[in-house]
């Protein structure tokens, strides 16, 4: 079970949740430019090996700057806020951190917050 250094109440998790999401556009955005640059299959072929060290990094440094703000990333454009009793948890293109799941749960476990 990985934990937090930090917990969040529901109200610091919806406070820091624009910035995450802010994050999150920022990097699916690079990376779909990333692509979208693509002209051919023939180019994809050539340039798979950049593409996909290019993807890599934009991944890490959403991981990095998503971390820093005390959250934990759970997988790609998922996103788990501590609160002590489990995880807040958010997952793109969600409108807001509108689940909960307990610490051995997982995603697969969500609830929504009412």
């Amino acid at each position: 079970m990985e934990i937090s250094d930090r917990i969040f109440t529901y109200e610091e998790a919806l406070d820091t949740f624009p910035a995450v999401r802010d994050l999150t556009d920022r990097a699916i955005h690079q990376i779909r430019a990333l692509y979208n640059g693509v002209q051919s299959r023939e180019e994809m072929e050539r340039r798979q090996a950049e593409l996909e060290a290019a993807t890599s990094q934009v991944i890490e440094a959403w991981t990095e700057e998503v971390t820093a703000m005390g959250c934990l990333v759970k997988g790609l454009w998922l996103v788990d806020w501590d609160c002590g009793d489990g995880f807040y948890c958010w997952r793109y293109p969600e409108a807001s951190v509108g689940h909960f799941h307990g610490y051995d749960d997982g995603f697969t476990g969500r609830m929504p917050i009412n």
